[in-house]
Protein backbone atom coordinates (compact mmCIF):
# COMPACT_ATOMS: atom_id res chain seq x y z
CA UNK A 1 0.00 0.00 0.00
CA UNK A 2 1.18 3.44 -0.91
CA UNK A 3 0.27 6.06 1.75
CA UNK A 4 0.02 8.72 -0.98
CA UNK A 5 -2.99 6.84 -2.35
CA UNK A 6 -4.80 6.35 0.96
CA UNK A 7 -6.84 9.55 0.57
CA UNK A 8 -8.66 7.96 -2.39
CA UNK A 9 -9.77 5.04 -0.23
CA UNK A 10 -10.45 7.15 2.85
CA UNK A 11 -12.81 9.62 1.21
CA UNK A 12 -16.51 9.05 1.79
CA UNK A 13 -17.91 7.78 -1.50
CA UNK A 14 -20.65 5.48 -2.70
CA UNK A 15 -17.99 2.93 -3.68
CA UNK A 16 -15.71 3.08 -0.62
CA UNK A 17 -16.14 -0.62 0.32
CA UNK A 18 -15.83 -1.78 -3.29
CA UNK A 19 -12.65 0.28 -3.78
CA UNK A 20 -11.10 -1.25 -0.66
CA UNK A 21 -11.84 -4.79 -1.85
CA UNK A 22 -10.45 -4.11 -5.33
CA UNK A 23 -7.30 -2.65 -3.77
CA UNK A 24 -6.79 -5.74 -1.64
CA UNK A 25 -7.21 -8.08 -4.63
CA UNK A 26 -4.86 -6.14 -6.90
CA UNK A 27 -2.14 -5.65 -4.28
CA UNK A 28 -2.24 -9.41 -3.71
CA UNK A 29 -1.07 -9.76 -7.35
CA UNK A 30 2.26 -8.10 -6.54
CA UNK A 31 1.79 -4.79 -8.34
CA UNK A 32 3.05 -1.42 -7.14
CA UNK A 33 0.45 1.14 -6.11
CA UNK A 34 0.74 4.70 -7.41
CA UNK A 35 -1.50 7.71 -7.83
CA UNK A 36 -2.12 8.71 -11.44
CA UNK A 37 -4.94 10.76 -12.94
CA UNK A 38 -6.32 11.11 -9.40
CA UNK A 39 -6.88 7.33 -9.16
CA UNK A 40 -5.02 4.36 -7.72
CA UNK A 41 -2.93 2.96 -10.55
CA UNK A 42 -1.13 -0.35 -10.32
CA UNK A 43 2.13 -0.83 -12.16
CA UNK A 44 4.57 -3.56 -13.08
CA UNK A 45 8.14 -2.40 -13.63
CA UNK A 46 6.85 1.19 -13.99
CA UNK A 47 4.32 0.20 -16.67
CA UNK A 48 0.63 0.91 -15.99
CA UNK A 49 -1.41 -2.28 -15.76
CA UNK A 50 -4.74 -1.42 -14.15
CA UNK A 51 -6.42 1.39 -12.23
CA UNK A 52 -9.44 1.71 -10.01
CA UNK A 53 -11.98 4.40 -10.74
CA UNK A 54 -15.61 5.15 -10.10
CA UNK A 55 -18.60 6.70 -11.76
CA UNK A 56 -22.14 7.50 -10.75
CA UNK A 57 -23.56 4.07 -11.60
CA UNK A 58 -20.54 1.80 -11.15
CA UNK A 59 -16.94 1.47 -10.08
CA UNK A 60 -14.42 -0.23 -12.32
CA UNK A 61 -11.04 -1.73 -12.94
CA UNK A 62 -9.53 -0.22 -16.07
CA UNK A 63 -6.97 -2.45 -17.79
CA UNK A 64 -4.67 -0.19 -19.80
CA UNK A 65 -4.11 -2.82 -22.51
CA UNK A 66 -7.37 -4.63 -21.95
CA UNK A 67 -7.89 -5.10 -25.69
CA UNK A 68 -5.07 -7.68 -25.54
CA UNK A 69 -6.74 -9.79 -22.85
CA UNK A 70 -8.56 -12.99 -23.85
CA UNK A 71 -11.71 -12.24 -21.81
CA UNK A 72 -13.32 -15.72 -21.83
CA UNK A 73 -16.01 -14.41 -19.44
CA UNK A 74 -16.95 -11.52 -21.75
CA UNK A 75 -16.77 -9.03 -18.88
CA UNK A 76 -14.40 -6.47 -20.39
CA UNK A 77 -16.14 -3.35 -21.64
CA UNK A 78 -14.91 -0.79 -24.14
CA UNK A 79 -15.97 2.54 -22.60
CA UNK A 80 -16.65 4.27 -25.92
CA UNK A 81 -16.14 3.31 -29.57
CA UNK A 82 -13.04 5.53 -29.73
CA UNK A 83 -11.20 3.86 -26.85
CA UNK A 84 -8.67 1.61 -28.52
CA UNK A 85 -6.59 -0.09 -25.84
CA UNK A 86 -8.27 0.17 -22.42
CA UNK A 87 -11.08 -2.06 -21.20
CA UNK A 88 -13.11 -2.00 -17.97
CA UNK A 89 -14.61 -4.55 -15.65
CA UNK A 90 -17.56 -2.79 -14.01
CA UNK A 91 -19.00 -3.49 -10.58
CA UNK A 92 -22.06 -2.30 -8.70
CA UNK A 93 -21.84 -4.38 -5.52
CA UNK A 94 -19.24 -5.73 -3.11
CA UNK A 95 -20.49 -9.36 -3.43
CA UNK A 96 -20.01 -9.10 -7.19
CA UNK A 97 -16.33 -8.23 -6.66
CA UNK A 98 -15.87 -10.99 -4.10
CA UNK A 99 -17.45 -13.53 -6.45
CA UNK A 100 -15.09 -12.50 -9.28
CA UNK A 101 -11.92 -12.38 -7.15
CA UNK A 102 -10.19 -15.30 -8.89
CA UNK A 103 -11.24 -14.03 -12.34
CA UNK A 104 -9.94 -10.53 -11.55
CA UNK A 105 -6.59 -12.01 -10.51
CA UNK A 106 -6.40 -14.08 -13.73
CA UNK A 107 -7.00 -10.93 -15.79
CA UNK A 108 -4.37 -9.00 -13.81
CA UNK A 109 -1.81 -11.78 -14.28
CA UNK A 110 -2.60 -11.97 -17.99
CA UNK A 111 -2.15 -8.18 -18.25
CA UNK A 112 1.23 -8.48 -16.51
CA UNK A 113 2.26 -11.23 -18.94
CA UNK A 114 1.28 -9.06 -21.91
CA UNK A 115 3.42 -6.25 -20.50
CA UNK A 116 6.37 -8.58 -19.87
CA UNK A 117 6.11 -9.83 -23.45
CA UNK A 118 6.16 -6.24 -24.72
CA UNK A 119 2.82 -6.65 -26.49
CA UNK A 120 1.29 -3.53 -28.03
CA UNK A 121 -2.31 -2.82 -28.91
CA UNK A 122 -2.55 -2.19 -32.65
CA UNK A 123 -3.85 1.37 -32.88
CA UNK A 124 -6.04 2.64 -35.68
CA UNK A 125 -4.25 5.04 -37.98
CA UNK A 126 -5.54 8.62 -38.16
CA UNK A 127 -6.72 7.93 -41.73
CA UNK A 128 -9.09 5.24 -40.38
CA UNK A 129 -11.01 7.77 -38.27
CA UNK A 130 -14.01 9.45 -39.83
CA UNK A 131 -13.50 13.12 -40.64
CA UNK A 132 -16.57 15.02 -39.39
CA UNK A 133 -18.44 16.71 -42.25
CA UNK A 134 -17.99 20.15 -40.69
CA UNK A 135 -14.22 19.73 -40.59
CA UNK A 136 -14.06 18.22 -44.08
CA UNK A 137 -15.99 21.22 -45.42
CA UNK A 138 -13.48 23.57 -43.82
CA UNK A 139 -10.53 21.54 -45.17
CA UNK A 140 -12.03 21.70 -48.67
CA UNK A 141 -12.29 25.50 -48.41
CA UNK A 142 -8.72 26.04 -47.17
CA UNK A 143 -5.74 24.39 -48.84
CA UNK A 144 -3.49 25.84 -46.13
CA UNK A 145 -5.54 24.24 -43.34
CA UNK A 146 -5.65 20.94 -45.21
CA UNK A 147 -1.88 20.95 -45.70
CA UNK A 148 -1.28 21.94 -42.06
CA UNK A 149 -3.63 19.23 -40.74
CA UNK A 150 -2.08 16.43 -42.79
CA UNK A 151 1.40 17.64 -41.77
CA UNK A 152 0.56 17.02 -38.10
CA UNK A 153 1.70 13.79 -36.46
CA UNK A 154 -0.85 10.95 -36.67
CA UNK A 155 -1.52 11.26 -32.94
CA UNK A 156 -2.32 14.95 -33.23
CA UNK A 157 -4.57 14.31 -36.20
CA UNK A 158 -6.37 11.59 -34.25
CA UNK A 159 -6.79 13.93 -31.28
CA UNK A 160 -8.50 16.58 -33.38
CA UNK A 161 -10.71 14.11 -35.23
CA UNK A 162 -11.89 12.53 -31.99
CA UNK A 163 -12.49 15.89 -30.33
CA UNK A 164 -14.42 17.30 -33.28
CA UNK A 165 -16.54 14.16 -33.72
CA UNK A 166 -17.46 13.84 -30.04
CA UNK A 167 -19.79 16.83 -30.25
CA UNK A 168 -23.38 15.71 -30.77
CA UNK A 169 -24.59 18.85 -32.55
CA UNK A 170 -23.30 20.17 -35.87
CA UNK A 171 -23.21 23.68 -34.41
CA UNK A 172 -20.82 22.54 -31.67
CA UNK A 173 -18.62 20.67 -34.16
CA UNK A 174 -18.44 23.82 -36.33
CA UNK A 175 -17.51 25.94 -33.31
CA UNK A 176 -14.74 23.52 -32.35
CA UNK A 177 -13.34 23.51 -35.89
CA UNK A 178 -13.34 27.33 -35.97
CA UNK A 179 -11.70 27.58 -32.56
CA UNK A 180 -8.88 25.15 -33.36
CA UNK A 181 -8.20 25.99 -37.03
CA UNK A 182 -5.58 28.64 -36.05
CA UNK A 183 -3.83 26.12 -33.80
CA UNK A 184 -3.75 23.55 -36.61
CA UNK A 185 -2.31 26.18 -38.96
CA UNK A 186 0.47 26.75 -36.40
CA UNK A 187 1.28 23.02 -36.44
CA UNK A 188 0.15 22.46 -32.86
CA UNK A 189 -1.85 19.62 -31.40
CA UNK A 190 -5.08 19.90 -29.45
CA UNK A 191 -3.34 19.99 -26.07
CA UNK A 192 -0.22 22.00 -27.11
Amino acid sequence: MNPRVDWFFDKDTKWQNEYARLREIILDCGLNEELKWGCPCYTFEKNNIVLIHGFKDYCALLFMKGALLKDPRGILIQQTKNVQAARQIRFTTLPEITKLKSVIKKYVYEAIEAEEAGLKVPMKKAAEFEVPAEFQKRLNRSAALKKAFYSLTPGRQRGYLLYFSQAKQAKTREARVEKYAPQILEGRGLED
